[in-house]
């Protein structure tokens, strides 16, 4: 018989914030702190909240003028790298117990660990060895933490998201039978990993409200609704799971794209917006030298900054695969401009490629070849610069035109600040 296994998720505590607290010799547990970038106006989104503003009833992700102006706290601008540095700290803390492919780093600040062959090894119980590692994060790094402990990790991440939110040690725990017994009547249903609102709503036509619903509804109704996801469904309502960390690193994707979105910082016209449009999809086209792919697929899409709100998108199929702007960039302009309305102020751009490997690239006869290796040989040599003096040091005149974003988004790491000059 196999034996059980035990995993850890751990997760830091409004990790942008309990950073900037660390930072400068601060307690986050009561400190109230909120990272935001306020010179993009009131409206802009707190990224992080402290736990003491929580604790005050100030939600996660609100805007800044949301936050009572009775309240004093701290306001810290975002620093991208520096979060990064510290989840590299923190991953570095988990390497000194546990290999690597016992790891899955599922966001900056949060980890599923496979720690069943490490309790025997360091002679200690589940709980003591989550206390463990998460004492070594508070001490060198000054980051406090929660943990979710489970025989598989659906529950460890169960027993994260809601049981150890009400626990003094900040640890929950769950196997099975505790998951039935104390989560199976548990609402709203939303607050399951994996069920977000649209499922739940999907679930409410059938009367189905909590996890013990779904456990004993007629699973051919399940399964005529959800399809084989229903599967999955079933399993989580009596708190099985069958992945385990091999599965996770061992997966590959069928499919692979890359893809950029930005919130202009006010209502642009068509023009400007079409400008940052082409800025966004050149950056996409040299992502995809980097890493080696070209594609024949495009998507685009905007967002509307009226009152009417909404957006609008479209795909575009090429009779050529590439990864070259000066055909890419052509193509998404005139999708650009038929698809989108003119009339309207836009407040969000994107795209996406569908990416295929670079063996895939192909052209048709009206392509000069020795066109196409002057521009990579021109693109490589872009690269190399912005490798060496960074991504600013090469720049096209377009890019300093007043609503051009390129070279502030260069010093941004996921759109955010990455706290460097």
């Amino acid at each position: 018989m196999d034996k059980q296994r035990v995993f850890f998720v751990i997760d830091m505590k409004s990790f942008f914030a309990s950073v900037e607290c660390a930072e400068r010799g601060l307690d986050a547990m009561t400190t109230k702190l909120v990272v935001a970038d306020e010179s993009r106006t009131e409206k802009t989104i707190c990224l992080a909240v402290s736990p003491a503003l929580k604790a005050l009833g100030i939600r996660n992700r609100c805007r800044l003028f949301e936050i009572p102006k009775d309240l004093d706290f701290l306001i810290a601008p975002p620093r991208m790298k520096k979060y990064i540095e510290y989840a590299a700290e923190i991953y570095g803390i988990y390497l000194q117990y546990i290999d690597k492919n016992d790891i899955h780093t599922y966001s900056i600040d949060e980890c599923f660990l496979d720690v069943t062959d490490y309790l025997k090894l360091y002679g200690l119980r589940a709980k003591e060895f989550a206390q463990k590692l998460m004492g070594e994060i508070d001490a060198k790094l000054h980051i406090p933490s929660t943990a979710g402990i489970g025989t598989n990790m659906y529950l460890a991440k169960i027993a994260l998201d809601i049981t150890a939110k009400h626990a003094k040690d900040r640890i929950g725990w769950l196997d099975e039978e505790k998951f039935v017994r104390t989560l199976w009547k548990h609402q709203p249903i939303t607050d399951f990993w994996g069920i977000s609102t649209g499922i739940a709503t999907r679930l409410a036509k059938f009367g189905i409200f909590d996890m013990e619903g779904i456990a004993k509804a007629d699973e051919d109704l399940l399964y005529d609704e959800f399809g084989v996801n229903a599967e999955l469904l079933i399993d989580h309502a009596r708190g099985k799971e069958s992945c385990l960390m091999s599965d996770i690193k061992n997966y590959k994707a069928k499919g692979h794209s890359i893809s950029s979105s930005q919130i202009l910082p006010r209502d642009y016209n068509f023009k400007d917006a079409k400008l940052v449009m082409d800025e966004m999809v050149q950056t996409g086209c040299y992502e995809m030298f980097r890493q080696g792919y070209v594609t024949d697929h495009i998507h685009l899409f905007v967002g509307y900054g009226d009152e009417k709100k909404g957006g609008a998108k479209d795909m575009r199929r090429m009779n050529v695969v590439t990864n070259l702007f000066s055909i890419i960039g052509k193509v998404a302009d005139e999708m650009f401009d038929k698809f989108v309305d003119k009339s309207r102020p836009i407040r969000r751009v994107g795209y996406a490629f569908d990416l295929l490997p670079e063996a895939c690239e192909q052209y048709d006869m009206f392509v000069d070849p020795e066109q196409i290796e002057k521009e990579k040989r021109l693109v490589w040599s872009i690269l190399d610069l912005q490798d060496k003096y960074g991504k600013n040091s090469v720049l096209k005149a377009a890019d300093f035109e007043k609503n051009a974003t390129i070279i502030q988004r260069n010093n941004t790491i996921g759109g955010h600040s990455s706290g460097e000059t």
